[in-house]
């Protein structure tokens, strides 16, 4: 086996000052008399750090390689311990192999819209996607690309909502989004909590991934949905602030806003959003039976931090006459801060099925003067 054998500079002594664009190897900022034929090692400063221009700049430095540490990874930002730890670094090159393993996944990617403005429902593939593709005017392509976004996770999921509608041919399409989200896993490879690429490299939360990824399989075999129809949004429209006048003319129906409306925290969701909690409030959700008629359900909670949850009835009975049933989930918080979201979840379970749905809340208090 051939090997060949080259000297490892570090990017920031390969420039005339230590500054974060030689660290980062952008254009320009190596000097070309050390780094001609040596392997440059940069450091990746940010998650939107481009390896492409690293790259680009070593070549035109006269670098005949390079290592690229991405960002917060494995530890490797310290770049003055490794330089004193390896007073003369080797690079050796050979035939490559292929390592069969499992990769860590699934992973929330970074351009992925958060909450909690655009919170999602559920995560679903959507980064170098094998998809169709139309060439543009004269391009030749083989009619397919790889793609990522939006745009390569949706397919997925309205291909499984197809799928469940097809099994259940009378579910509405809240009964559908209710079934994809409360089976949705928050595990990957390992058992190990999904993760998510942005700065933090945290574990994902329901602003991330909403109810997690999502599982055709157990979606299709749902126990308990959360329904909602259009009365209940119109109510829900009504209840926002809108006039009997706007809501009427936005939905072509008669609707009167003075006798209808719902509080905008009870429109019948699978998840719970409480922006801002002073002290207490209660939610109101309701689920209808989907699996066995003689079903009991019992309620387990894992209320976020700082915050106390809850549930009255704890236990839902259901019988051939009494199909749906609502309960009460109340919210208690004394905090003296503001403070950021905390992420918790209501689960529902019987001897087969697991139901649940996640909860976002961010305390409040009411004023200065309660400190």
């Amino acid at each position: 086996m051939l090997l060949y054998e080259f000297y490892i500079f570090f990017a920031y002594i390969l420039c005339d000052t230590f500054t974060s664009s030689s660290k980062r190897c952008e254009p320009g900022s190596l000097n070309a008399t050390l780094a001609a034929g040596k392997i440059i090692l940069s450091f990746s400063q940010s998650r939107t750090q481009n390896i492409i221009a690293a790259a680009i700049s070593v070549l035109e430095a006269g670098g005949v390689g390079l290592f690229f540490a991405q960002y917060r990874s494995d530890g490797l930002e310290s770049c003055p311990y490794i330089y004193h730890a390896l007073k003369s670094p080797i690079a050796k090159l050979s035939i490559s192999k292929t390592v069969i393993g499992k990769w860590l996944s699934p992973r929330v990617a970074d351009f992925s819209a958060r909450g909690p403005r655009l919170k999602p429902d559920i995560a679903a593939q959507g980064v170098d996607i094998l998809a169709a593709y139309i060439p543009v005017r004269k391009e030749k392509r083989s009619g397919y690309a790889i793609l990522s976004g939006t745009s390569m996770s949706f397919p997925h999921v309205a291909g499984i909502a197809a799928l469940i509608k097809s099994a259940h041919k009378n579910w509405s399409p809240a009964a559908i989004r209710s079934a994809l989200v409360t089976t949705a896993s928050q595990t990957g490879t390992y058992g190990l909590n999904i993760v998510e690429e942005g700065s933090t490299r945290k574990a994902a939360d329901p602003f991330d991934m909403g109810g997690g990824l999502e599982n055709p399989n157990k979606a299709v075999e749902r126990g308990l949905i959360y329904d909602a129809g259009i009365e209940d949004y119109l109510q829900f429209l009504c209840g926002t602030g809108f006039s009997t006048k706007s809501v009427s003319g936005l939905t072509r129906t008669r609707v009167n806003c003075t006798k209808s409306r719902l509080n905008e925290l009870n429109l019948n969701l699978p998840s719970i959003t409480i922006p801002n909690l002073k002290r207490k409030v209660t939610v109101t959700r309701k689920v209808r039976n989907v699996g066995p008629i003689d079903s009991v359900y019992k309620a387990t909670v894992h209320a976020p931090q700082g915050i106390k949850m809850k549930v009255k009835p704890q236990i839902l009975s259901f019988n051939k006459t009494t199909q749906i049933l609502p309960f009460k989930v109340t919210f208690f918080s004394n905090q003296k801060v503001y403070g950021d979201y905390r992420f918790g979840s209501l689960i529902w379970t019987d001897s087969k099925h697991i139901v649940r749905i996640p909860i976002s809340v961010r305390a409040m208090f009411e004023s200065y003067t309660d400190v």
